[in-house]
């Protein structure tokens, strides 16, 4: 299974103009998110981008998938592959929960052990850097 939770990424990071940072549970940088959208990993290559229409895309600019205002998570082919609720659950397709996203930032799996840390990113973009990386 493709490794889950820590990005729901910003569109919206109001205020700084410099990238928010997404850590690991040893609060090592594992990515970094700008306020353009642009994903890049802990060195700063860039691996991703998101629209402000949801829309999820590769280094290339090639869609990967598709982030609705619902919730609703769909690859390039437009299969749901998950969904995020307003209150920080992650689920799969199945509506299993596969993790969860508190309200300061701290993303855990399932189980509720924290697997990273997105302070300062809105939950609903903290998930979708696993839904779609790997």
């Amino acid at each position: 299974m493709k490794r889950l939770l820590v990005i729901l990424l910003s569109l919206l990071l109001g205020g700084s103009l410099y990238a928010q940072q997404i850590t690991n549970a040893s609060y090592q940088t594992v990515a970094h998110i700008s306020k353009d959208g642009t994903i890049q990993d802990a060195s700063y290559h860039t691996v991703g981008h998101i629209r402000s229409d949801g829309t999820v895309m590769d280094a290339s600019y090639h869609t990967i998938g598709h982030l609705y205002s619902d919730g609703t998570v769909q690859n390039a082919s437009y299969s749901t592959v998950g969904h995020i609720r307003t209150d920080g659950t992650v689920m799969d397709s199945s509506y299993r929960t596969i993790g969860h996203i508190r309200e300061d930032g701290t993303v855990m799996d399932a189980s509720y052990h924290t697997i990273g840390h997105a302070k300062g990113i809105p939950l609903a973009w903290a998930a979708l850097y696993f839904f779609f990386s790997n």
